[in-house]
């Protein structure tokens, strides 16, 4: 939790104290809506830690990258058999027209 966060919940339970002793209807209105501040402050304070588009993309075009390379002999297999296909193909036209 960053110091940021950790001075507002503070303060939060010190306004919530304060409010209760007022009045238990205020009290319970800055404590729902300071906890909620609160839960909000702390889940945003991480915010920009996450990594940038850029690095992503990058991560992206290994993984892409290395599969491409592992399904090579899959695609190599693949194009054999079809143009084995196609020459067949091919024959049987030859055949008809001759």
């Amino acid at each position: 939790m960053s110091k940021r966060v950790l001075v507002g919940a503070v303060v939060w339970v010190l306004a919530t104290i304060g409010a209760f002793l007022l009045d238990p209807i205020l009290g319970s209105a800055v404590l729902v809506f300071g906890g909620a501040l609160v839960a909000m402050g702390h889940l945003a304070s991480g915010w920009g830690e996450g990594s940038t588009f850029e690095e992503r993309e990058m991560d992206r075009a290994r993984r892409r990258k290395a599969k491409f390379e592992a399904n090579a002999g899959k695609r190599a297999k693949d194009r054999e058999r079809w143009e084995a296909g196609k020459a067949r193909k091919a024959r049987r036209t030859d055949r008809k027209s001759a």
